[in-house]
């Protein structure tokens, strides 16, 4: 008795599974259909039926990296944190954790942001995932904003989102570079000390 088709959704997704892997560890440049198809043990024309074209499927693979490292959650055991700067704080913290635990994940991101400067699609799509990503950060930053004038005196809350969101891209670059060695603690208590002395200094 011949086994269930998978259903079109579900074959897109192995797909681009298979073609994270690949990308992710080759490199965007060396992606081809065939190797994502012997990567998905599927036949070359079957990629090519769901995704017309390695542009298209590459695309595709953009939309899938983006929705795990430019959306940001605010879970309940965040949002119940009743601090702003603490909260702030702990979501820093929770999205260092969660980027910094997949550099693969990381070094194909940054793949793509290269390849952006060469593909005006691939350059709009990343460019509004980061915007609305640090935008998603505004309410919280205009909380701490709001409880801290004096702290943080001159600082819009566009600034300290797109500070945190330099934080955060600056963690899981380290962790990219440097993924058995690098120490989130140290590394946020290396920026602690670095920034009291970047703001005694005159500008």
């Amino acid at each position: 008795m011949p086994g269930q088709k998978a259903s079109e959704g579900a074959r897109q997704i192995q797909i681009l599974k298979a073609a994270f892997e690949v990308a992710s560890r080759k490199g965007l440049d060396a992606l081809t259909v065939r190797l994502v198809a012997r990567r998905a043990k599927l036949s070359a024309g079957l990629v090519l039926f769901h995704f017309k074209t390695k542009d298209q499927l590459i695309i595709a693979l953009l939309d899938y990296v983006l929705r795990t490292t430019t959306v940001l959650y605010i879970t309940d055991d965040i949002s119940d944190i009743a601090d702003p700067l603490d909260r702030l704080l702990a979501l820093l913290r929770k999205e260092m954790n969660r980027l910094a635990s997949e550099p693969r994940l990381i070094r194909l991101f940054f793949d793509f942001w290269s390849k952006g400067f060469t593909h005006p699609l691939i350059r709009t799509k990343m460019q509004a995932e980061l915007d609305r990503y640090r935008e998603a950060f505004r309410p919280i930053a205009h909380d701490v904003l709001r409880a801290e004038p004096e702290r943080f005196a001159g600082v819009t809350p566009e600034g300290l989102s797109a500070v945190a969101v330099s934080f955060i891209k600056g963690c899981a670059v380290q962790s990219m570079i440097d993924p058995e060695n690098f120490d989130i603690d140290e590394y946020l208590a290396a920026t602690n000390g670095l920034l009291g002395q970047l703001a005694s200094q005159p500008v």
